[in-house]
């Protein structure tokens, strides 16, 4: 047996001195492989009587499981540095400057929202912030919508699984108005604030999708009126379009969260299959509006009878769109990176009401 015992030693060396995963399987083929060294050692059992056999046969699988537990060490010893050499090679430096070609575009949604916030923050507006999931009372029932009033039939929601029909159900927000009732429970007021964020309504076409973006603005202290509504919606979209003069319609509505509720209308011109802000004899809708309802404040805990209000909200996309000429809102959201180079815009060209928007 001593042959065996100096093949297993010569094998095992052989093993260890494999300098890469293909040599080594080229090991593993060369001494296991059908026409391998340890194969070619079976074949003489045929000749030998039946105790030689039961010893050789032994000998032989203890030298082969020896071998192939050493192949499993090597493989995962060569594996590891081949990866780490190639980790090596690959590195990125991220410190370089990428090449003028590859040089990112700001989102349009991203733009519209910081312009917006641009000409919001000199009028004095604070930025707040909520959660995209909300229980069902933040979203509805303290926007004056309790659990069988008919404005609910107006919202498409997104119930999370397993949560609905209680005023602690999980819902995707469907308006950025929960912002609202959250400032309103922690903030006393004077109020002033704008909500930009995501919602979710369950349609999609050209003019819709399942994931939106809008933002809200509110006004909370004890003299604010209609008037002073319709004056800071003028200003802001006369300065967002920049418009020398525009002339605005409020038209009556119906929100349930505000009363008097009105659906505002730009002035515009749609002649020649153009269309045309500020100026002609039509008239396109651009956002809603209207005074915080008395019992919208009253379930966030603010006396009614002393403070009062108003509440606007508006559609980014709808805003971007009519701005710079998006005609789908569906390829807001498409990633099509032809069409952020053509909409897009230069990262370092922040908006602010000093060098334009």
């Amino acid at each position: 047996m001593s042959e065996l015992n100096d093949l297993q030693s010569h094998l095992l060396a052989q093993v260890e001195q494999a300098q890469s995963l293909a040599m080594l399987d080229e090991m593993r083929v060369a001494i296991l492989g059908k026409k391998g060294t340890l194969t070619a050692e079976l074949k003489k059992l045929g000749a030998m009587d039946p105790q030689a056999r039961k010893e050789f046969g032994q000998q032989i699988n203890q030298i082969k499981q020896a071998v192939q537990d050493s192949l499993d060490r090597q493989f995962k010893i060569l594996g590891r540095a081949e990866l780490e050499a190639r980790l090596i090679e690959e590195r990125l430096d991220v410190s370089q400057p990428a090449r003028p070609r590859q040089n990112g575009k700001i989102h349009p949604i991203t733009q519209t929202i910081d312009e917006v916030v641009a000409i919001f923050g000199e009028m004095g507006f604070t930025w707040a912030e909520g959660p995209e999931i909300e229980t069902d009372w933040y979203n509805f029932s303290a926007m004056n919508m309790p659990a069988n009033h008919p404005a609910r039939q107006m919202q498409d929601t997104f119930y999370m699984h397993g949560h609905h029909g209680d005023e602690g159900s999980l819902v995707l927000r469907t308006h950025t108005s929960p912002v609202q009732a959250r400032t309103m429970l922690n903030q006393a007021p004077p109020i002033r604030v704008i909500a930009p964020g995501r919602t979710f309504r369950s349609d999609y076409d050209a003019t819709h999708t399942p994931m939106f973006h809008q933002v809200e603005g509110l006004v909370i202290d004890e003299t604010s009126t209609m008037a002073h509504l319709k004056g800071v919606l003028q200003d802001f979209l006369k300065a967002f379009f920049g418009l020398e003069e525009l002339k605005l319609r409020f038209r009556p509505s119906y929100f349930p969260f505000t009363e008097p509720s009105a659906e505002v209308d730009m002035q515009c011109d749609r002649s020649g299959g153009a269309l045309k802000l500020g100026t002609g004899h039509d008239w396109l809708e651009i956002l809603g509006s209207g005074m915080v309802h008395p019992q919208v404040l009253e379930n966030c805990q603010i006396d009614s009878k002393r403070y009062q209000g108003f509440a606007f909200g508006i559609g980014i996309e709808r805003l971007a769109m009519l701005k710079y000429g998006i005609p789908d809102l569906r390829t807001f959201f498409d990633g099509d990176q032809t069409w952020i180079r053509h909409y897009g815009f230069d990262p370092l060209d922040r908006p602010n009401l000093v060098t334009g928007l």
